[in-house]
């Protein structure tokens, strides 16, 4: 049987074993902790008497082909699990002894909740994996000898190709008060073309890193001083929060929608009649005492929305009402889950809730959606689809206790996206607690997919907060609530934006859209007049003229067009003493094709037009 025909899984969990034993070989003190298969390939923890380095994983690899080549066989033999015991005990695996009687005690499931691995136990014994086990099984590769549930390919010629990429840190069983181990990460495929493309990828992504990038272009910044994840943004930063900000605001107007602005804590109370305390309290900041009452820093801005609403009476006429709002929350994450931008402690939702008729709500939600796949289409997202997230009725604990609500929801939801035509996969106990959600997932142009926005269909909400409406009958009867931020966290976002154009935004996105380059020092006088002209070009969106900016060091010419390519500057202009005398600029883009010489008003008209159309650079260029 060939890599092409084996699952994918079983090969890169051999692969695993593979690596296990070639590392045996060169450090036969070595201890072994777990090593699962991955998404793309494997890792396998391991203790060093002396910590390896990265200039050491040649070596592993080279030897896990030259044991490849030889062709061994995956030997499986099963045995009581004192015997297990023993023999890893004798031969000075400590590790694995701790797994073995994890599994004697609590069974599989407490091993791979722990670990993260649940190849560890025979499938004949696993039965109920919440119990204590009694057998386990090995696997032999040649003189290696490891615990493990399997399967694995036949021998190790069916592997595939395999590449070591990395090592990082990891406590054993999770716990920072255990050792730490050294986690060495490799990728495994079928063939040699989809290994390098899964290569190229990786690369690519570490290119497009936003946090090397958001560095790069001083875009924003962290401070243990201020906290981990709450980001400060730069000016250039900045730009981009107010352009997203102007685009939401600019589509939402078009929708009728309202704008809103509540504050960003409140009272105990709100939290509790909402119902967030007691299914969100660890996501939420510890509470503030001010005069006697504890307050809370919002972790999501509908109770406040609720307020809004609850102003004063509301007719049926004024149905659907949608209120909107770019409001700041903040959620107390794990230290260990915070990344960038991608996952912070405090950020800003293009957020809005939208009251109506049971009657509007399909209607309503198709809405939605549809704003959702208009601001993907402009800003050149071509890959989404709807991950539509269903409650398990058979846990009811977990959410409201509704389960005719439920079914209504999901009728109104399902018929939605049957109208809106978008692909969508159901995922069943994701749902939040007052009801089923749709997740837009987003796919970047190196195929990195995100979860980047969210719409809800709340159906808790009008009961708690006495949420009705006066019909034409004159009865009071319960709204709809629909919960939605097309443009997810203001920072979850712009991450992703970073890593899609990795850097080089649309001239109407770009921080810096213009930078005036000088010949010389003489023609710095022209240069600051030209910079005002485009400054103060009406370009009619809303944030002024153009954002433009002089080149006025001491580099060289080169050197600073090289910089501000560099800098992902859409256009660069250079004047010097025709430029000068003529009334032009010598337009240079970022991608180092040269436009020659034209007259400012016709680089003008160039990119207004790109501005007021929200559209990149031509694709020819």
């Amino acid at each position: 049987m060939s890599a092409e025909t084996l699952p994918i899984d079983t090969a890169r969990h051999s692969c695993a074993h593979l690596m296990a034993a070639a590392i045996r070989e060169l450090w036969p003190t070595a201890r072994f902790g777990v090593g699962p298969a991955t998404k793309n390939g494997f890792y396998y923890d391991v203790l060093f008497e002396i910590a390896i380095g990265e200039d050491d994983l040649p070596r592993i690899e080279e030897r896990m082909k030259e044991i490849r080549k030889k062709k061994l066989r995956f030997e499986y033999e099963e045995v009581p699990i004192a015997q297990a015991e023993e023999f890893m005990r004798a031969a000075g695996q400590g590790f694995k002894v701790e797994l073995l009687a994890l599994l004697r005690e609590k069974g599989s499931t407490a091993v791979a909740k722990e670990t993260g691995d649940e190849a560890l136990v025979a499938e004949s014994d696993a039965g109920d994996a919440a119990t204590g086990v009694d057998r386990v099984s090995f696997y032999k590769l040649g003189d290696f000898v490891d615990l493990c549930r399997g399967p694995h390919v036949r021998q190790t010629a069916e592997i595939g190709a395999f590449k070591i990429t990395h090592l990082a840190g990891a406590y054993w069983r999770g716990d920072e008060r255990n050792p730490q181990l050294q986690r060495i990460y490799g990728l495994c495929y079928a063939s040699k073309e989809e290994l390098e493309a899964e290569l190229w990828r990786m690369e690519q992504a570490r290119l497009r890193d936003h946090r090397r990038i958001g560095k790069d272009l001083e875009l924003f910044t962290f401070s243990q001083d201020v906290g981990s994840g709450l980001p400060i943004w730069l000016p250039k930063g900045t730009v981009l929060r107010d352009e997203l900000n102007l685009l939401g605001r600019t589509e939402e107007r078009r929708e009728g929608y309202q704008r809103v602005v509540t504050p960003i804590i409140t009272k105990e109370q709100l939290y509790y009649r909402s119902g967030h305390l007691p299914y969100y309290k660890d996501d939420m900041y510890q509470p503030m005492d001010i005069d006697g009452e504890k307050f809370y820093l919002r972790p999501m801005n509908c109770p406040h929305h609720h307020q809004v609403y609850l102003a004063r009476p509301r007719s049926y006429r004024e149905l659907p009402l949608r209120i909107a709002e770019y409001g700041d929350v903040y959620r107390y994450e794990a230290s260990g889950t915070l990344s960038g931008l991608m996952r912070t402690r405090g950020f800003c939702q293009n957020d809005a809730h939208i009251y109506c008729r049971p009657d509007q709500a399909k209607d309503e939600f198709v809405r939605v959606m549809r704003l959702h796949a208009r601001y993907y289409d402009l800003l050149g997202i071509g890959e989404y689809y709807m991950r539509l997230s269903l409650p398990d009725l058979n846990k009811l604990e977990k959410y409201v206790n509704e389960p005719e609500k439920w079914l209504q929801a999901l009728e109104i939801i399902r018929a939605a996206m049957v109208e809106t035509g978008f692909r969508y996969v159901e995922a069943e106990g994701e749902a939040a607690f007052y009801g089923p959600k749709i997740d837009f997932m987003i796919k970047s142009v190196i195929g990195t997919e995100y979860a980047i926005s969210t719409n809800q269909l709340d159906f808790l909400a009008a009961e708690r907060f006495d949420l009705a409406y006066v019909a034409e009958d004159g009865a009071r009867h319960p709204v709809y609530v629909i919960h939605r931020a097309p443009l997810g966290s203001h920072e979850r976002f712009t991450a992703f934006l970073i890593e899609h154009y990795a850097g080089a935004f649309p001239t109407w996105l770009s921080p810096v859209q213009i930078r005036v380059i000088p010949i010389a020092d003489r023609h710095l006088p022209y240069a600051h007049k030209v910079a005002e002209f485009f400054f103060g070009a009406e370009v009619a969106t809303g944030t002024g003229g153009l954002r433009v900016d002089v080149d006025d060091s001491a580099e060289r010419m080169q050197k600073k067009i090289r910089n501000g390519q560099m800098e992902k500057v859409p256009y660069l202009l250079v004047v010097g003493d025709r430029e000068e005398t003529d009334g032009m600029a010598a337009v240079r883009l970022r991608s180092g094709k040269d436009l020659g010489s034209l007259p400012l008003a016709a680089i003008l008209a160039r990119i207004v037009g790109e501005v007021r159309a929200r559209q990149d650079l031509p694709a020819e260029e």
